[in-house]
């Protein structure tokens, strides 16, 4: 990581060896995504009453374009289990072990930062590559005997598609000025359409 890691410690001494072991780990968050822009770390013990041993909390913040992920890491008394909305269970963000040791909680606390930041990377790549996979345009000629049209796109482009390309009707009962969803590639003669779905 390029950027310079804050790290705070709350209610116990600052130690090099911890401060070295949470930069090594912010570190490998570069190869989940290479646009972070911050990343700040606390590492804290909580006020307990009448509680044997220290437990470590650890909040990471990493600020990324458009948004900041906070991975909190603290005890509750059970782990919840969230569902997700395609009705799958998924982990709630948040870690609910507590941890007497420091190198774990970190660990831990940053395995959590990578999933999360791999989940962001997969969204935001997803929403680009959505909008360039789902141009819409009208067809434009169509040749039945032939087996192809072109469709023209907002743009005023003409784009070549085959029969075969048409993937939710029949192509004889196509009609010139049908909106359809496109996804375009090269072909050998200019662009052309992979497949074409009326709307």
């Amino acid at each position: 990581m390029v950027l310079p890691v804050q790290i705070t410690f709350r209610n116990m001494e600052s130690s090099a060896a911890v401060e070295e072991r949470i930069r090594e780990e912010a570190a490998k968050l570069d190869t989940f995504y290479d646009r972070i822009m911050s990343c700040r770390v606390m590492v804290e013990i909580p006020h307990h009453h009448h509680q044997r041993g220290n437990l470590f909390h650890i909040r990471i913040e990493i600020g990324v374009p458009g948004k900041e992920i906070v991975i909190k890491q603290e005890p509750t008394l059970r782990a919840s289990v969230q569902l997700a909305d395609e009705g799958r269970a998924r982990k709630d963000v948040e870690v609910h072990v507590p941890h007497k040791d420091i190198y774990v909680a970190i660990r831990d606390a940053f395995k959590t930062a990578s999933r999360e930041l791999k989940e962001y990377a997969r969204r935001h790549r997803g929403e680009v590559k959505s909008h360039d996979e789902t141009p819409v345009a009208r067809v434009a000629r169509i040749f039945p005997a032939e087996g192809y049209g072109f469709i023209e796109t907002v743009l005023g482009e003409e784009i070549y598609f085959h029969r075969n390309s048409l993937i939710n009707a029949d192509f004889e009962k196509l009609a010139v000025g049908t909106e359809v969803a496109f996804a375009e590639e090269p072909g050998d003669k200019g662009p052309q359409a992979s497949t074409v779905r009326i709307l």
